[in-house]
Order: C-alpha cells, then structure tokens, then sequence
C-alpha cells in the first residue's frame, strides 16, 4: 500500500498549493513512484491548473482524468455516494504508486461551511494522514487590495477549531504549516499551533512536525497573463515571453500624460484609455528611457482600435513591452484587475522556484518523509540524483562565474540556482543590459552580482597576471589587457585569484572558447597529464560514470589511466562507489591487437598508480554491465557485473556510446563534467537547456567543495 498525505486547508487562498507542491518534491526526491489525487475537482468547466501544475512535474506519470474523485455537485447531491467514489478512483491510482499527494478541495464552493470536516472524512476513508495548512493572512479580498497578518493567538484560534474537526473525523494529524505568515511572527506562530496541538489528545504519542512559511509577495502578485486571462484580453503588441512578468500595482492613467509619469510605479501595469494614444506612447518612451520605473504592462480599455499611424509608430519604437487591448471600460477593467490574484500553475517557472525555494527553506522535508514512513530507497532515480546534486552544493555554498550574461537561458538559470540557494553567482555582462533583460524576463536576479568584463580596475589586476603567467609566449600586458576582455578569460582569471569558486560556460560558446584559457590559466592537478570530461548517466534506478565523451580524441595508454583515475575521483565526489570498466571490443585475455593492448596497458597503469582502485580491463561492455554475462566471462572479477566508472578507448567510442544510452534508454546525460584541473570549469552544450545550465552549476559547485560526500 502507497504511503499517502492528504493536504486541507481550513478556508480559501490559503497557498495550499505551495505546500502540496513542496511535499510532491520531498517524495519524489525520497521514492521512485508518486503519484497525484484530487478528491474533488476546483470545476468541471475548465481543467483543475493546480492539478495540472502537480501532473506536470518530473517524476510523476499519470493521466489528469484518472486523478480526480468526483465534482463538488457530486458532494452536494449525495455526500455518501461521492466519499464511495473518490475512495474507489484514489484506490486506482494508490495501486501504481509508491507514495501518492492528496490534495483537499479549494473551498470555490462558498455554501460548504462544513468543508474541512469531508476532507477529514476523506482523509480517514483514505487512511491518509493529514497535512494541516493555515493561512497567517485574514481580510482576504483582491490581490491588490487589504489584507493583514494575523497574531499567533489568532492562528492558534483557527487551529484549535481545525483540530477539532478533524479529531471528529477520525483523521490522524500529521503534520501543520502556517503558510503566507508573517516574517517577523515565525517562531511565535509556531509555539501557538504548538501548543494547540499539545493540548490534543489525537495527537499524544504521534510526533506533529509543525512550520511556518512566510509570505512572499511573487507567489500572491498576478503576472501580466493572469490578468490578460481575467480581462479576456488579447496581446496587441510586445513579446509574448513577457506575460509573466509580475504586477505589484496598477496605474490607472486616465488624466494627462503630466500627472500619468510620476504615478509610475515599478512592475506596475498601467491602464489607459484606448483612445489617449499621447499617454499610451509617453507610457512607452518613459519605460524605455530608464529614467522612470520600470512597468510590467499596458492595457488600453475600451472599445477602440490603434490608428494605423500610431500603430506603425510603436512597431518603429521597437518595445518588447506586452499591450493589452480589453474590451471593457476603465472602472471595470481596473476593478477586475483589483480583482486579479497570482495563481502557481505550470506555466509561471518565477513563482514554481519561489514556491520550491521557500517550502525548501522552511520545512524540514527530512522529518516530512521520516514522519511518512518513507525508507531511504537503493533505488537512484534521475529526478533523486538531481535532487542530491542540489543538496549538496546548498549544503556548502561557493561562488559561481557565469560569463553569458547575454543569453535568456543563463540568465532564467541564474534566477533558479539564487531562488533555491544552490550557489552564490556573479554574471558578466554590462548591469543595466543584465538587469534589464531580467526584468523583462520576470526573473529576479536582485542577488546576482553583475560584472563588467571591461571594468578598468578587474582589467588592470587580470592583464598582470595573465602576462606574467604567459610571458614565456611572448605576451605583452598590452596584448594581455585585450585578451582578458573576453569574458572566457576574464569568467577564468576571476576562478584563479580566488574572486570565484569555479565557473560555467559554453551556452552560447564553443567547448574550445570555454576550456582553453583555463588550459592556459588553471592548468591540470599535480599528477595529472590531461584535462579530460566524463557523463553522469542517470539511468532508471542508478547512476554511472561515462568517460572520456568529450575531450580527448584518442588518448594514449598513459592519458587512459590519468582519464580513469580522474573518473573514479569524480564518482567518489559524487557519492558513486568507482568500480572502473576499461572498456574494449573483447574481454581477459581473449583477444589482442593495437587497441585492446592500449587498454591493457593503462589498466596496469592504473593497478600501479592507484592500487586502492578495483579495475577490470580490457572488458566489453556487457561483461562490465550484465551480471549473468560477467558470470561466463569474468567470474572472479569484482568489478564484471557490477562497474560504475566506464572508460571508453576513443572518443568516437564514448561520444556515441552516451548518446546512444541516453537516447535509447531514456538515460539523462548530465554533463561533460570537466575533470583534472586545478579549479572547477565546466563546458555547456551550445543546445542545453535552462535544467541543465542549473545541474551544471551544482555540479561545479560541489567540484569546489572538494573531497567526497559525508
């Protein structure tokens, strides 16, 4: 039987999604199969985005319609023939799953007082522990209008009243969060429920992990979309990429474009007239001037359509700003956009990581997952080997350059590593271009620091040492300050004077651009010859080492031992026990000629330099792989059957070894990891994706730490 958690609230924008959210990432990241249960659907007009957004998330692999109990009519009509079915449809989706997320209803039924007693009546027909969350927020209305926090005897008021229904239900309390609290109020909201619960009876005996999480204004803001959704807008003009840009305020713009400009307000969304073009195009030029706030939006309310000629004068302006057009007249288009609150669905990544990043930092996942019962698994899955690479650069945070500030995807990157607390970053780039691009992007780069690749003082300090370290090439400090503007260089010279702990790059650059100057500049360990790469293949249920995929052409027999001492040293890094394959096209002693000689000789190489080692070689991939061919092959061997470091004879061999695994089995290739240099640089894909420029910069980041995990 899947172990479950089923998440209520005691009323209505609670941010209970936040947390069922949070609790779906700590199971995925604790057991292979988990699944997602809806007891009763938000509408049966439209699809359930909650539900959506949690279907969505990696790891989770079930259709929507076999996720959801029955309908709130269903509940009205005949509350005991509807408790039957969603306990029938959650059974279904229990058998496939190993630890399954209920998620209680959303209170958009305004005539069912009694709400949070059925959830705990489903939460017991479940046999479901429950997940309590409160809301430290009273007053609810619009986004943007009043709400205030609540005291701790206020929020202990609403949990002495909650517990009592679900004592009567017959649930078990597993755990409470007070979501949306006050900041300053953490520890006191957390003593008041505390207490409550002490004073339970129920919960005698059964550990209650109680937390708070506190209010964050990006998870509550709409974005640009939301309102487009809620004014049944369309986007009349600007980038589409846009729209999920937040909006903190509204301006409405109903008088002259003189008292218009100094209401402006940042990430604000202004509404104009459709038929004042003069305040629409001085809203324009005032946010591109950047001399004024920066605006989130436009919307021009009202029945009227742009004169061609202001029309083909806003395209010659060239603004990226999303314009909306609503129908509706300016009182109630402002009042929907009142109206108008943020909402985490899949499609809104700034509040996703904001939601992650914020239950990440105050919920202890570890006890959320003791508490279930959750045994750690033996099983390694893609998705937990992420989630380990991820602990283990926030556990000991280091500096991370990062010199494509030109590039969305670097930048979207760079946001998720600072939400989430992976590294600490410094981008290159010009600050206002950098800052900017992420404003209109949506993406909160506030912790970023932004450097010049040009700033006078870094070229000064970066041309010296560069010529005194390539003197012998003939450099001269002229010669030098040029080069060190390049921002490979000058990303490199940050990581050799200690300004940063390591460094990403390759999104926009060649491997050649991103790795020669740490050649030049870091140069390899003591003891090691060559810089060489591997692959961390994450398969269905382990991780192996894949090496050398990217670098090195066709190594020598000494260059072959160096690449499989370093492969074996960055498994150890990465929590991987190395038993190294020395991979050829035959096995022992069976077959010779110049390149099964080549691996025979490194594999003695190995033996000799690093006698702690377990290596087998040459041996053939299935030999090294299969446990029932090792058998007939290798019997004796401790590492046939059962290696987790793969070293390939040739590039050609490993290069399209990897890809082939990942594309056939569905492997996920993290890398190439750069391996025997002095300091951690590492080479991106000029294709990779915002996910992997995230996995590589953890990567790096634990490079930097040193050593292997406790």
């Amino acid at each position: 039987m899947a172990q479950s958690i089923y998440i209520t609230s005691t009323e209505g924008i609670s941010g209970k999604s936040t947390v069922a959210l949070g609790v779906l990432d700590t199971l995925i990241h604790a057991t292979p199969r988990v699944g997602v249960f809806r007891p009763i659907a938000r509408s049966v007009i439209e699809r359930d985005y909650v539900l959506e957004m949690l279907l969505s998330h990696d790891g989770v692999d079930l259709g929507y319609d076999e996720c959801i109990g029955v309908s709130y009519d269903d509940v009205r009509s005949d509350p005991e023939g509807a408790l039957s079915k969603i306990v029938e449809r959650y059974k279904a989706v229990e058998a496939q799953c190993d630890a399954v997320v209920i998620l209680g209803s959303d209170y958009t039924d305004v005539g069912s007082p009694a709400e949070l007693g059925y959830n705990a009546r489903i939460a017991a027909n479940l046999g479901a522990p429950v997940l309590l969350v409160l809301t430290g927020r009273s007053g609810e209305g619009e986004h943007l209008g009043a709400s205030v926090s609540r005291t701790p005897e206020q929020v202990g008021q609403l949990a002495a009243s909650a517990l009592t229904e679900i004592v009567h239900a017959r649930a078990e309390l597993l755990a409470v969060v007070v979501n949306r609290a006050d900041p300053h109020d953490l520890e006191q909201l957390v003593a008041a429920v505390r207490a409550v619960v002490d004073r339970t009876k129920k919960a005698e005996g059964n550990p209650v992990g109680i937390w708070a999480i506190p209010e964050d204004s990006t998870l509550v803001a709409p974005s640009v979309n939301d309102i487009m959704r809620a004014l049944d807008a369309r986007l009349l003009k600007g980038d589409p990429d846009l729209l999920g840009r937040q909006v903190m305020s509204v301006v409405v713009a109903g008088m002259s474009l003189n008292n218009v400009l100094p209401r402006l307000e940042e990430h604000a969304i202004v509404t104009i007239p459709a038929d004042r073009t003069d305040v629409l195009l001085g809203a324009l030029l005032a946010n591109q001037s950047g001399t004024f706030p920066s605006i989130s939006g436009i919307v021009l309310n009202g029945p009227f359509a742009l004169p061609e000629a202001v029309d083909k004068l806003i395209d010659g302006l060239d603004s990226s700003l999303p314009i909306l057009a609503a129908d509706a007249d300016t009182y109630e288009t402002a009042l929907r956009i009142m109206n108008t609150r943020g909402r985490l669905a899949a499609d809104s990544q700034r509040r996703y990581d904001t939601a992650r990043a914020l239950f990440e930092g105050n919920v202890d996942t570890e006890e959320l997952a003791r508490s279930l019962g959750l045994a750690t698994s033996s099983v390694v899955t893609p998705l937990m080997f992420e989630y380990q690479l991820l602990e283990r650069a926030r556990s000991v945070r280091k500096r991370i350059v990062l010199p494509e500030g030109s590039d969305d995807r670097v930048l979207r990157a760079a946001a998720i590593v600072l939400a989430r607390g992976i590294a600490d970053l410094t981008i290159l780039g010009e600050e206002a271009d950098v800052r900017g691009r992420a404003l209109e992007l949506g993406i909160d780069l506030r912790d970023a620091r932004i450097l010049s690749p040009f700033d006078p003082a870094h070229v000064a300090q970066f041309a010296t040492e560069y010529e005194k370290l390539r003197k012998h090439k003939g450099v001269t400090y002229g010669r030098a300050a040029d080069t060190v503007t390049d921002v490979s260089y000058f990303g490199t010279m940050m990581v050799h004077l200690g300004l940063a702990d390591g460094m990403v790059s390759g999104a926009a650059h060649t491997t050649a651009h991103t790795i020669r100057p740490a050649f030049e500049i870091i140069k390899t360990k003591p003891g090691v010859s060559v810089v060489s790469s591997v692959f961390l293949m994450a398969l269905a249920d382990r991780v192996l080492v894949y090496g050398d995929c990217a670098v090195i052409p066709d190594p020598r027999a000494e260059q072959l031992a160096d690449i499989a001492i370093s492969s074996a040293a960055t498994a150890q890094q990465f929590g991987i026990d190395p038993r190294i394959a020395m991979l050829s096209y035959s096995t022992g002693e069976s077959g010779t000629g110049e390149d099964v000689e080549k691996v025979r000789a490194a594999t003695q190489l190995v033996r000799e330099r690093a006698p702690e080692l377990l290596v087998e070689g040459p041996i053939q991939y299935d030999a090294a792989a299969d446990a029932a061919v090792a058998r007939a092959k290798m019997p004796d061997s401790a590492v046939a059957g059962r290696a987790t470091v793969f070293v390939f004879p040739d590039l050609n061999t490993g290069n399209n070894t990897y890809k082939a695994v990942q594309r056939s089995a569905g492997a996920v290739a993290i890398g190439p990891v750069l391996q025997g240099l002095n300091k951690p640089i590492n080479d991106l894909s000029r294709g990779a994706l915002v996910e992997d420029i995230v996995n590589t910069i953890a990567i790096t980041a634990i490079q930097a730490q040193g050593g292997a995990p406790a």
